[in-house]
């Protein structure tokens, strides 16, 4: 058997004990798997007295996770602190300069400063492992770069936070609004310390623009995602979609067209028939779309202790085999810079707005979207009490620069009472 491989483990929250405990747990299994004895040697954390449920007396403690990252009895440092910049970045930076291998469950870090990081553990030589970060106990990274590395892709969509599934399956399922399930999934701690990160969108974000990056070659560009959350989707919109044979999800998607590559991360109608239709809780969908492949449709926990650590030590056990890979698939010095694209493909269109309830409202809303391009397929108008009439229209596909031009002139009518919620109709 070859030399063991000693773990360093900066952060020790639900995912770092997790990790813990598999090691512990499974050590024969990983050592019989792997051909290496695998153990850890030291961690690192905020609170070297916080009772943890486990005891860490056996390991060194470092207080700077830098210190850590940089011991001679590390040969991986695994970074599970979060955070974008900081004591993440600067200790991750320092263990591949001291060229150690790093496993990371860390998006935000990833998404924001993946390419550096990519290039100076490519030019040192070590591996950069990130499976934890995206979707989960989902392999979908290794799907990407490894299983389907002969697969020309041509479209990922999925459901990437869990958290905001949960939170549109409950209203649908108890009939409460947003605000009710906001505040229950905040008391659950199904919500991130800033729930903004869940609810905007922005987590799954930094997810589907890691995955764009190995998916079309391109460096990572979190910053060319449209951007969209959940928060305007009332249990209205959710009775009507369901009315109409349709459920409302978070749905990242990207897709290489001819004018760029477009990444849009928001909330969409998809086919309540579908798999992603069908999905419950705080389960994770991820779908590819290869020209040999064709499709391929991955699913399971997107978060906890248990799917997370089992994704870190899937990557632990990589480098314990002696794999060694591209961070994002090929060579960093490779990816193209993308041409950032809005969504242009046609699509059916979801748009639910308040009108004046008054003779000739709801034809003039009609006139401007024909106007603008724009075919109705359905329109509703539903019962209502006070002096606003609630109307659900569904288009026949469009562009959303067309649809758009229409919303402009509705704005401009004494007609419109609020801004339309528009939803785009997504085939999965």
């Amino acid at each position: 058997m070859n030399a063991p491989l000693r773990l360093g483990i900066a952060g020790l929250g639900t995912v770092g004990i997790g990790v813990v405990k598999i090691v512990r747990q499974h050590r024969a299994l990983l050592a019989a798997r792997t051909g290496r004895d695998i153990s850890i040697t030291a961690v690192s954390a905020r609170d070297a007295n916080k009772d943890r449920g486990v005891s860490l007396s056996a390991y060194a403690w470092e207080d700077d996770p830098v210190a850590l990252a940089t011991r001679d009895d590390v040969d991986v440092y695994v970074e599970l602190m979060g955070g974008t910049d900081g004591p993440a970045k600067a200790s991750v930076e320092a263990a591949i300069a001291a060229g150690k291998d790093v496993v990371t469950a860390n998006k935000a870090m990833l998404a924001i400063h993946g390419q550096a990081l990519a290039e100076a553990a490519e030019a040192a030589g070590v591996s950069l492992r990130y499976e934890a970060a995206v979707a989960g106990g989902i392999p979908v990274i290794k799907a990407l770069t490894e299983g389907l590395a002969g697969n020309d892709i041509k479209r990922i969509v999925g459901v990437m936070n869990g958290s905001c599934n949960y939170i549109l399956t409950r209203m649908e399922s108890a009939g409460l609004s947003y605000a009710e399930v906001f505040a229950e999934a905040d008391a659950l701690g199904y919500l991130e310390a800033d729930p903004q990160l869940d609810v905007g969108g922005i987590d799954a974000a930094h997810k589907l623009a890691i995955l764009s990056s190995i998916a079309f070659g391109t460096r990572v560009d979190f910053d060319g995602i449209e951007l969209e959350g959940i928060e305007r989707v009332s249990i209205d919109d959710i009775r009507h979609a369901d009315d109409m044979g349709f459920k409302i999800k978070l749905l990242g998607v990207a897709q290489r067209t001819g004018r760029g590559l477009e990444q849009r991360m928001m909330p969409c109608l998809v086919p309540a028939t579908s798999p992603m239709g069908q999905l419950q809780g705080g389960t994770n969908m991820v779908a590819i779309e290869g020209d040999a492949v064709e499709q391929i449709v991955l699913r399971g926990p997107g978060a906890g202790e248990g799917p997370t650590a089992s994704a870190v030590m899937g990557d632990v056990s990589d480098i314990a085999r002696g794999v060694r890979l591209p961070v994002f698939g090929q060579p960093a010095a490779t990816l193209d810079t993308a041409e950032r694209a809005s969504a242009v493909l046609p699509a059916p269109y979801y748009l639910r707005m308040a009108l004046v309830d008054k003779p000739g409202a709801l034809a003039k809303i009609a006139t401007l979207l024909g106007d603008a391009g724009v075919s109705i397929d359905r329109m509703r108008q539903y019962e209502h009490s006070d002096a606003s009439a609630p109307v659900l229209i569904v288009t026949h596909k469009t562009t959303r620069a067309d649809l758009d031009v229409a919303i402009s002139a509705m704005k401009t009518t004494d007609v419109v009472l609020s801004d339309p919620v528009v939803l785009r109709i997504e085939s999965v």
